[in-house]
């Protein structure tokens, strides 16, 4: 026990480390047509990506510039948040608060109702949506780390929000558990996002901890997954491993190390980005019972320097993903930006940075990459959540001690 103690405090703390904020680097590359935003050198510089710009996209420069306007501050560590119709912002604060940002900036107190929360690490109250009926039926959903006999694991609970000045949550229902549950405060994923046809995805993380690491690869575990279920938690009937003996039926996709990322496309497609070790984060397109790899395929190496064991970089049977980086930025939060607010930005994919404390943006052609941006680098803040506003603003939280919730406008 002292021993498997020992591990997970130790890799605990280099994720931390590796999440935290980045050292002084030198500057980007201008913005100059064709030259990669990142200038620093790979991790593992002799591994080589499966296509052209799979990596270190031509850099863009769109001129962007953001106004930030702080609607709210002092937030223990915010970690995502949703709009409601009538004009109030739902936020999380990992803690285990959730608060309601009025449309004249006040911050409610803590939304009382919700299920007891594991706060440890990188756990805690993660992500919130809305149901896609929500103007009807009131209900909301929200992911966070659950704790249960010296386990703890993420899991997916849904209740009907009543505002005013004490909201309340009632009629709360977990919907959904990870398991097994693990012995670790790391990698608990945790996005979530309706699809057009009411299905629910989930993202997951492996817990980090060795012996969650090689459940990415097995089938009987939700560890390391895209998960997708129906609303009311059910299996949907075409999931991709319904009727294949000993799977878990509410997988989607699988070989997934950290997923704190995810957002539909305009075509309604899911998308997901996932931290990698040291290198190795990575954009992709999740498609039913495709196998993404970590940790048998991956870019990066171990906290360590050394290789990660028996991996390799290009396998036949798992996909490539669409993009990484390496060094790695940390990412968590994205968004397509289809509003007409930041004209230069329509049709990008908006995606936070922790370590780099930016906005990295990348265009998209014919599902490739091809073009990468940082915007917003002086939000001073690890950027947790990105999200577009109804009025098209950009919207971020930043993951701090004294966290906020930044609305960006362009700068006039």
């Amino acid at each position: 026990m002292r021993t498997s103690l020992l591990t997970a405090a130790s890799a605990l703390a280099a994720a931390l480390v590796a999440c935290g904020p980045a050292p002084a680097q030198p500057g980007p590359a201008s913005g100059q047509a064709g030259a990669p935003v990142e200038t620093r050198p790979p991790n593992v510089p002799e591994q080589k990506p499966a296509f052209p710009n799979q990596t270190r996209a031509p850099g863009l420069n769109s001129n962007t510039q953001g106004q930030y306007q702080v609607l709210a501050s002092g937030l223990d560590h915010p970690w995502g948040l949703t709009f409601l119709p009538s004009g109030e912002i739902l936020v999380t604060e990992r803690a285990g608060r959730l608060r309601v940002l009025s449309k004249d900036g006040k911050l409610s107190p803590a939304v009382a109702g919700l299920p007891a929360v594991f706060a440890e690490g990188q756990g805690g109250l993660l992500d919130v949506t809305t149901d896609p009926a929500y103007a009807t039926n009131g209900l909301i959903y929200w992911s966070y780390a659950e704790a249960e006999g010296g386990v703890n694991g993420t899991a997916v609970a849904r209740g009907k929000l009543s505002l005013g000045a004490a909201p309340k949550l009632d009629n709360v229902q977990v919907i959904w558990r990870q398991a097994p549950k693990m012995d670790s405060a790391l990698h608990f994923g945790g996005r979530l996002v309706f699809a057009p046809d009411g299905k629910l995805f989930i993202t997951t993380g492996e817990r980090s901890i060795l012996a969650g690491r090689v459940q990415s690869q097995h089938l009987d575990a939700t560890l390391g997954k895209v998960i997708r279920i129906n609303a009311d938690g059910s299996i949907p009937a075409d999931n991709p491993f319904v009727k294949t003996a000993g799977a878990k039926p509410d997988i989607w996709s699988l070989g997934h190390r950290n997923i704190q990322a995810a957002a539909l496309d305009p075509a309604g497609v899911l998308w997901t980005v996932e931290h990698g070790a040291r290198g190795g984060d990575e954009l992709n397109r999740p498609e039913p019972g495709k196998n993404y790899g970590w940790p048998v395929v991956t870019y990066g190496e171990e906290y360590s320097g050394k290789p990660i064991p028996d991996s390799v970089t290009q396998k036949e049977g798992f996909t490539q993903p669409v993009y990484y980086w390496d060094p790695v930025i940390a990412p968590s939060g994205m968004a397509f930006y289809e509003a007409s607010l930041f004209p230069a930005l329509k049709g990008s994919l908006l995606i936070g940075s922790l370590r780099e404390q930016h906005v990295d943006r990348l265009v998209l052609k014919d599902g490739k990459v091809v073009g990468e941006e940082r915007l917003f680098t002086d939000i001073g803040g690890r950027v947790r959540d990105v999200r577009v506003g109804p009025d098209g603003a950009i919207y971020v939280v930043t993951d701090e001690d004294d966290g906020k919730v930044i609305k960006i406008t362009p700068k006039r």
